[in-house]
């Protein structure tokens, strides 16, 4: 008799179809990895709801979730970034495996997001986002995140806890049972050469001659557009061909329009926007992200220094291994290491546009054929496959094991995160519900 195969549900705060970010990509991916051992359900912050490749998306809204209730009661696994409390309550009451993923260091990511605003409103958000992933950790069976460096900060942050003891240790001396790694990864089979459509059809300006370098993500207030376009710039006066291409500034957070806006007023001011550099309004679906990849000769990634580039993990970069596009980037965090250690590219110190134009220079002028095989092996190491397989052990297994939350030495949730809690629970959710469809009204 075959066994039935596990109910999995992956909740998402972000949109997943067309239009994903790195969280709804990361989310879609891992879940097409599982769906031939599991049944699969995605419960996703986006609209669109459907059932393709062996997965079935649902929509819910992350500050009325009450779609999630009936899933997470039937599921045998779940695996969710932090939660918010409502639904962390549900997920500690459940008879689930849940499984946290914690590949997106977001506090720190809000500690950057959130600079410049007023004191008050930025310790609590801050606040709140360091409930939230307490409260995770005290839920939570199992845990992931995308680096050796990532692991390092949550296993210190579960020490700080008091979630790491004795009885746990001698279980499992190095703890990879309880939190182990999943990067980003890359499809099975690389793109098509010039499958699709990309820049040089979408961007009038731009000639067959033009050596174009890719920024393939978004603009965001921790990274550093501004070298990117000063170093290109730079790059022009001797090479005239070169061109930046910003592939989506679009959109729905106000801080990445901020600095979508920054970025464009440099340009013009350097007297390169529109000639030397050009900016893609709009945000490119993930089924065309491929014929932008393969027109490119480089891409580049730049990002300030400060601690969410120490413990971030740049997730469009895996998108360039996999196209075999070499890269630039600014050094600090860990795939930065990887493209040195490996031959993917060229790294160049923060904030330097000098060194990061001579980095530019000489990967294209040592061109994208020579860094094609490493590059390959790359991807190959980081397949979505090959990289789900922690997650396949876990849900394969018939129980979860005891949380780390619940070491009877485990520390309790301090009275000023309780209160925060409640006051969520009795009608603060409803405000940032309003709030969330205010933004989206917007966008």
């Amino acid at each position: 008799m075959t066994a039935a195969r596990p109910e999995v549900l992956f909740i998402c705060a972000d949109p997943v179809g067309e239009e994903m970010a790195g969280l709804g990509i990361r989310c879609w991916e891992l879940a097409r990895a599982l769906s031939d051992r599991a049944s699969v359900t995605i419960a996703h912050g986006g609209t669109e709801e459907s059932e393709r490749d062996g997965v079935r998306t649902v929509a819910f809204r992350p500050h009325a979730p009450h779609a999630l209730r009936e899933l997470i009661a039937a599921a045998d696994a779940v695996i969710a970034h932090p939660q918010w409390p409502l639904v962390d309550r549900w997920l500690r009451r459940s008879s689930a495996r849940v499984v946290i993923d914690l590949y997106c260091p977001e506090t720190l990511e809000t500690l950057e997001l959130r600079a410049g605003e007023p004191v008050l409103a930025r310790r609590q958000m801050t606040a709140t986002t360091l409930d939230r992933l307490h409260s995770s950790l005290r839920t939570g069976h199992n845990f992931i995140c995308a680096s050796d460096t990532q692991r390092d900060l949550w296993l210190g942050a579960m020490l700080a806890l008091r979630l790491i003891d004795p009885e746990l240790y001698d279980r499992d001396p190095g703890l990879r049972e309880v939190i182990d790694l999943v990067p980003f990864g890359v499809p099975e089979e690389p793109p098509a050469r010039e499958a699709q459509a990309g820049p040089r059809e979408a961007i009038a300006a731009l000639d067959a001659e033009g050596e174009i370098v890719l920024w393939n993500g978004g603009i965001w207030s921790w990274l550093d557009a501004e070298t990117a376009i000063r170093a290109v710039a730079l790059l022009a006066e001797r090479r005239p061909s070169v061109r930046l291409v910003f592939m989506g500034v679009a959109a729905g957070h106000p801080a990445a329009a901020t600095s979508a806006e920054s970025a464009r007023r440099l340009a013009g001011e350097l007297g390169v926007l529109g000639s030397v550099v050009h900016f893609h309004d709009g945000w490119i679906p993930y089924a065309e992200r491929a014929g932008w990849l393969t027109q490119a000769a480089c891409a580049v990634s730049t990002h300030s220094e400060h601690l969410e580039s120490r413990f971030a993990y740049r997730t469009r970069l895996l998108d360039c291994f996999w196209a075999g596009l070499p890269v630039v980037c600014t050094t600090g965090d860990d795939l930065a290491e990887l493209v040195q250690r490996e031959g993917l590219g060229a790294v160049a110190p923060p904030g330097d546009a000098v060194a990061l134009g001579a980095a530019l220079a000489h990967v294209l002028g040592t061109g994208r054929a020579a860094y094609a095989p490493a590059l390959r092996a790359a991807a190959e190491q980081q397949t979505w496959r090959r990289v789900s397989e922690p997650l396949a052990r876990w849900i394969s297994q018939p129980r979860p094991p005891a949380r780390p939350g619940d070491a009877p030495g485990a520390l309790r949730p301090p009275l000023a995160q309780r209160v925060r809690e409640r006051a969520y629970l009795a009608g603060g959710r409803a405000v940032l519900a309003r709030r969330a469809a205010t933004s989206r009204s917007r966008a």
